[in-house]
Parts: C-alpha cells; sequence; structure tokens
C-alpha cells in the first residue's frame, strides 16, 4: 500500500487548516487516513505548524512519499533533517549523542530566526501604526489651520465693513462743494 504524508484540509471556506497525515494515496483528500502527523495553520503570520517529529520520521524510514507542500513543512520544521541524522546513525557515521546534539542545535537556530521574524513583524506593525497616527495628527493639525485663517478672515472683513461705513459716513458728512462733481461743474460755470 502506498503512503503519502499530506495535508487535509479542515476549517471553513476562506479558513482553512490542515491536518497533517499519512494516508494512503489512493483515499480521497479528506478521506480515511492511516495516522495524524500534526497541524497546519496558514491564517497567523508566521504559520503556524505543530508536528510529530519522531512519528513522521517513523513513516519516512518505512518508505512514505510527502507531497511538495508537505515536504516544505517537513523540512521547516526539521523533520527531514532528523530522518538524515537518523539514517546516518544506522550506518554508523555518527553516534545518537551527535545526531541529537546536531538536531538540537539546528532547532534552536531555527527558534532564533522565527523569532527575530516574529519581532520584525511586530516592529513592521508598529510603525505601520505610528505612521498613521502621525498622518493623522497632519490632518488634524491642517483642519485646525484651515479653520483658524477663516475667523481672521472674518474678523478683517468685519474690520473692512466698518472702515467703509466709517468713510461712507465722512463722505455724507462733508459738504457737497467739495466732491470733485461738484469741483468740475464749477469750473464749467467759471468758464
Amino acid at each position: 500500500m502506498p503512503v503519502k504524508i499530506r495535508l487535509q484540509r479542515h476549517g471553513k471556506k476562506g479558513k482553512p487548516f490542515y491536518w497533517i497525515v499519512a494516508a494512503d494515496s489512493r483515499s480521497k483528500r479528506d478521506g480515511k487516513l492511516l495516522e495524524k502527523l500534526g497541524t497546519y495553520n496558514p491564517n497567523t503570520n508566521p504559520a503556524e505548524i505543530n508536528i510529530d517529529v519522531d512519528g513522521a520520521v517513523k513513516w519516512l524510514q518505512n518508505g512514505a512519499q510527502p507531497t511538495d507542500t508537505a515536504r516544505a513543512i517537513l523540512s521547516y520544521k526539521g523533520v527531514l533533517l532528523k530522518n538524515h541524522l537518523v539514517g546516518g546513525v544506522r550506518k554508523g557515521a555518527l553516534t545518537e549523542e551527535q545526531a541529537e546534539a546536531k538536531f538540537a542545535a539546528w532547532l534552536e537556530e531555527k527558534a532564533n530566526s522565527v523569532a527575530a521574524k516574529t519581532d520584525d513583524l511586530a516592529k513592521a506593525k508598529a510603525d505601520a501604526k505610528a505612521k498613521a497616527l502621525a498622518a493623522e495628527k497632519e490632518i488634524n493639525e491642517a483642519r485646525i489651520a484651515a479653520a483658524k485663517p477663516v475667523e481672521e478672515v472674518a474678523e478683517e472683513t468685519e474690520a473692512a465693513v466698518e472702515e467703509a461705513v466709517e468713510a461712507k459716513e465722512e463722505v455724507a458728512e462733508a459738504p457737497a462743494e467739495e466732491t470733485p462733481a461738484a469741483d468740475a461743474e464749477s469750473s464749467k460755470e467759471e468758464e
């Protein structure tokens, strides 16, 4: 019976959630499985992967073939490295302790890189939030600045209107002889 390590889809529409399973290659995608090896949630960033490393190595040692996506996930979690190290121990190239030490060192390095990525994502999110807040403050300041000139213009307009009214009153109070039209008429009469 040809065994595949593959993904079995669960979750709702638009929010996939996968089980990593060992199943007969002839069974349906979401059909009968031989063993559930772990889970994969691509909805989070970084993706959340939980896997039984020893169980997956056991299936790989027995000849199970992973699909392309399952192979990428197994490689990401170190299952293929562990399988390689177990093969080296079986051939006598490594001792069990050396293999475990190499695998532990690799896991620690991988955990550090994942933590760095998580920190970078959190920092990027905080920077984006700070930029959005700064842009919002600038917009609010622009609105406030735009509102002040309207009030100042209104005050200036009121002052100009008052000056115009005063000038009109002064013109009305002035004698008729001083107006330019009266001066023109008087010059015609003199001729």
